[in-house]
């Protein structure tokens, strides 16, 4: 029989888990997924559910058991449940087409796997965006007898689901996010402006950032209406005073890191991804997503203590409370410094990829510097050993996500040999945290810890920072590789690890990268009506812009065209120009967009009629709510036109707007974004 893992990670699992099916104990669920509402801090929200509740029921499961789990879909699409963290044969995996086929409405599909580890760990869809919109659980093994210290009373598990939710569709999320529509980061107040800055003491850092053309920072890309743990914003845990309490953690968000802390008492780490480490104690913890850790809390002699969990970017938090009586709050986290890359970086890695901060910071990374394994990980000396590197690679202007600039559409695979140890550093090129999940392995989490490497399945690869990972290639089959960012992982950013050989394309369902995305931006004032509606598509744009002034008298531009993005800096433009305002009604241009530094917009066109035109635009953001628009453009036909104005913000499709234009004069009205 082959061993279920090398030697490097037995000292995780119990020698049950080679217990034959046949000693095994059948323990079976039933999971209906329907589309259905629940309340969500008193209030009725559309979600999906399992067996009604979001999130769903917690699977229980003892080391040695066989796992049946029978998954019936109610709902008007396919679904899929992937066990994260699970070590199951491949074809019971999860993710639709590559591994195990979707469950398509009105039918059951039946999960069976032996249990062969212990932990922590949780269950969560695989298909589309459901996962936001609350398919997920917790999933729990026990040992087969509790391992207690002699006299000391048997510790209480609670387990501690964290999530995000969103009242909008994840699809309209999504389309919001190709777009560039802006509402989020200044709905949660974290959008950077200049009046922001000089009150921050950091014009020069905003100054730089414009001079080197940058976007702004940024630590999480959507703004939710609720952060929940166990399905609700606060939750009474109780306790009675010195009672000791496994807190079971886990993040179960789309998109969202949380650092979490208990009131007046530090956490007592025993477990990371469901595997043992050295305990140690931390004041606070960053928490990525899809990433679990158990700790230990002792329940104060007196009054209800808060378990928080906050939001990274500060915009929220969810609380369990312990205990009873006066309540004890936990202290909160500061605010992020959205001016300064210092911060951003901070968390970086040296060259052999261990931690820079220290744990007990105000805003801590995660603690992989301090996760230190009971025994050796370290793999057999003699196995043969392969090295790559992949670079985690995006674009938030464009909201495109990549390994090495290519996402999983344009380069599907990695290819592995059975047997081989695979060693990976990722390098991540971007400004955000990016949680790295590999299904169906352990891998080691190389740093300071040496031969005592931490084994994870999931790993947090801080911006401009890098991780090292190696793992043994003991598997067959296809299993996925993606950031956790659920909507990073939908535009591209996913591999496929393959013990297939080169030239095997694998199954998968189909990523957004490429799915048409519908963007409006248009004025409408007393004096004239401008805007542009675009048909996004990849790096492709197919869209009409218009200037129609009426102040004194009609006059309109029409233009039609297609746009390529090259990057943020650059792209082309051609296209057909109807106007009233010359001999020619119709002409045709071409030309480019080029981002000048201090994120001055300029445009150089040529048209068919021997004009040439430049543009230069920018939009100076005072605050997170007003913004100074400018415009100007010289033709060399119809001279200069120029235009200034005010926008004031009010919610992510409407603004206020005024604005006076060389020709058209002063005019107030709305803008709209869609």
């Amino acid at each position: 029989m082959r061993p279920l893992l090398t030697n490097a990670i037995t000292f995780a699992l119990i020698s049950l888990a080679l217990h034959s099916t046949a000693q095994a104990e059948v323990r079976e669920y039933l999971l209906t997924i329907a589309e259905s509402q629940v309340s969500i801090n008193g209030t009725l929200r559309d979600a999906m559910t399992i067996n009604g509740t979001v999130p769903g029921p917690v699977l229980r499961f003892t080391l040695g058991d066989e796992a049946v789990i029978h998954v019936h879909n109610t709902m008007r699409e396919s679904t899929s449940l992937h066990w994260h963290g699970l070590l199951v044969p491949n074809n019971q995996d999860g993710v639709p087409l590559l591994t195990t086929p979707p469950i398509e409405s009105g039918t059951t599909f039946t999960y069976r796997f032996p249990i062969k580890q212990t932990g922590t760990y949780w269950y969560h869809s695989h298909s589309g965006m459901q996962e936001q919109q609350g398919i997920y659980g917790a999933f729990i093994i026990d040992e087969p007898t509790p391992k207690e210290d002699a006299g000391v009373p048997p510790m209480r598990d609670e387990v501690l689901l964290l999530s995000d939710w969103t009242d909008e569709s994840p699809k309209e999320v999504m389309r919001a996010l190709m777009t560039g529509n802006d509402w989020y980061p200044r709905r949660k107040k974290n959008f950077p402006s200049i009046f922001g800055a000089i009150e921050a003491g950091a014009l020069s850092d905003y100054v730089s950032r414009e001079w080197s053309r940058m976007a702004p920072m940024d630590i999480s890309d959507v703004a939710y209406d609720a952060f929940l743990v166990n399905g609700q914003s606060r939750i009474v845990c109780g306790g009675v005073p010195g009672e000791r309490v496994r807190l079971r953690i886990i993040n179960g968000s789309a998109s969202t890191y949380f650092f979490v802390e208990f009131a007046q008492q530090q956490l007592e780490l025993m477990a990371a991804d469901g595997m043992p480490v050295e305990p140690f104690s931390t004041p606070r913890l960053l928490i990525a997503i899809a990433e679990t850790y158990d700790a230990i809390i002792t329940i104060p002699a007196d009054g209800s203590y808060e378990f928080r969990a906050t939001a990274q970017d500060g915009s929220g938090h969810a609380s369990a409370f312990f205990g009873a009586g006066t309540e004890h709050l936990a202290p909160e986290v500061p605010a992020s410094n959205i001016y300064s890359m210092d911060e951003m970086l901070e968390s970086g890695m040296d060259s052999s990829g261990a931690m820079r901060m220290p744990h007990d910071a105000p805003r801590p990374a995660p603690p992989y510097h301090f996760l230190r394994a009971p025994q050796s990980t370290d793999f057999a000396s003699d196995a043969p050993r392969r090295e790559v590197t992949l670079r985690l690679t995006g674009d938030m202007e464009r909201y495109l996500w990549s390994i090495n600039n290519r996402s999983v559409t344009q380069e599907s695979t990695i290819h592995v040999k059975h047997g081989e140890i695979l060693r990976m550093t990722l390098v991540n090129d971007t400004m955000m945290h990016h949680p790295m999940h590999l299904h169906g392995h352990f891998f080691r989490v190389v740093g300071e810890q040496g031969e005592r490497s931490p084994l994870k399945h999931t790993v947090d690869v801080p911006p401009m920072g890098r991780r090292v990972l190696e793992f043994e290639a003991n598997e067959t089959g296809d299993w996925f590789f993606h950031c956790h960012i659920l909507y990073h992982m939908d535009m591209g950013m996913s591999r496929v690890v393959t013990y297939a050989p080169i030239g095997h394309t694998p199954a998968l369902e189909p990523d957004l990268e490429n799915t048409p995305a519908l963007m409006i931006d248009a004025m409408f004032l007393s004096n004239m009506a401008q805007g542009e509606a675009v048909v996004m598509v990849g790096r492709e744009d197919f869209g009409v812009t218009w200037d129609t002034g009426y102040h004194m008298e009609t006059d309109y531009e029409v233009d039609l065209f297609w746009g390529h993005y090259f990057n943020p800096n650059f792209s082309t433009i051609a296209g057909l120009r109807m106007t009233n305002q010359l001999e020619n009604p119709a002409s045709g241009f071409f030309g480019f967009e080029y981002r000048l530094p201090l994120m001055f917009e300029s445009r150089i066109e040529i048209g068919t009629e021997g004009n040439g035109r430049f543009e230069l635009a920018k939009n100076f953001a005072l605050t997170d709510r007003i913004t100074l628009l400018t415009d100007g453009y010289y033709d060399t036909y119809s001279r200069w036109d120029w235009q200034v104005g005010l926008e004031y913000r009010l919610s992510k499709a409407w603004s206020l707007t005024s604005m006076y234009n060389n020709e058209h004069g002063f005019g107030i009205g709305m803008s709209f974004r869609y």
